[in-house]
């Protein structure tokens, strides 16, 4: 699929299959490794099935690597902007298949306190399924559409401009209730990518 700057992106499922065969794991050994059906992990890596960010860290996890693996940039930063500036065509871009939810990472990198990305989510469109934890803390703030957004036992609906800062090892999920697309800038610390 073409980025914005007309090179091509690998499909996070392509680079599963790859990473999974240059670790000389078979798909039967993966889908142990991460508690699902040989069938689904097929799916996944053939980019027919939906991959949610749980199911994606249990899958880095499993070929050890972190989810900051599947994210491509496009085109390198010239020098005097490398770890500075990150141009609107050049982010690295991860898209979860089947789920109508791509991320962009705004920050130059992922060696610093915090990482900044952008979370563009099609008419409903999910995080996944079931909530997940990570460590560290996060916020968000709603730039477009209207996200419905779960925390422990709490659902939260946001609206343009309406911001969320939460414990990431307290369960949650964001979903697209509207009609339209949405976007939410997330601040992570420490950066989990």
């Amino acid at each position: 699929m073409p980025d914005a700057a007309g090179g091509q992106r690998t499909p996070v499922g392509a680079q599963i299959r790859d990473l999974r065969k240059a670790r000389g794991m078979t798909i039967q050994t993966l889908a142990e490794r991460i508690g699902r059906s040989v069938g689904y992990v097929s799916q996944i890596e053939r980019n027919m099935a939906a991959i949610s960010i749980p199911v994606l860290s249990e899958v880095a996890r499993a070929l050890g690597v972190g989810i900051n693996f599947f994210f491509q940039e496009s085109t390198p930063a010239s020098e005097d902007e490398h770890g500075i500036v990150v141009r609107r065509g050049n982010r690295r871009r991860l898209e979860f298949s089947g789920s109508g939810m791509t991320e962009e990472l705004l920050s130059p990198g992922f060696s610093g306190a915090f990482e900044v990305i952008e979370g563009r989510f099609e008419a409903g469109g999910e995080t996944g399924e079931a909530p997940y934890r990570q460590s560290g803390e996060a916020a968000g703030v709603v730039l477009e559409g209207t996200i419905e957004f779960a925390l422990g036992g709490r659902t939260y609906v946001l609206e343009p401009g309406d911001a969320v800062t939460y414990s990431r090892a307290e369960a949650h999920r964001a979903r697209n209730v509207g009609d339209g697309p949405a976007r939410v800038l997330w601040i992570v610390a420490p950066p989990s990518y």
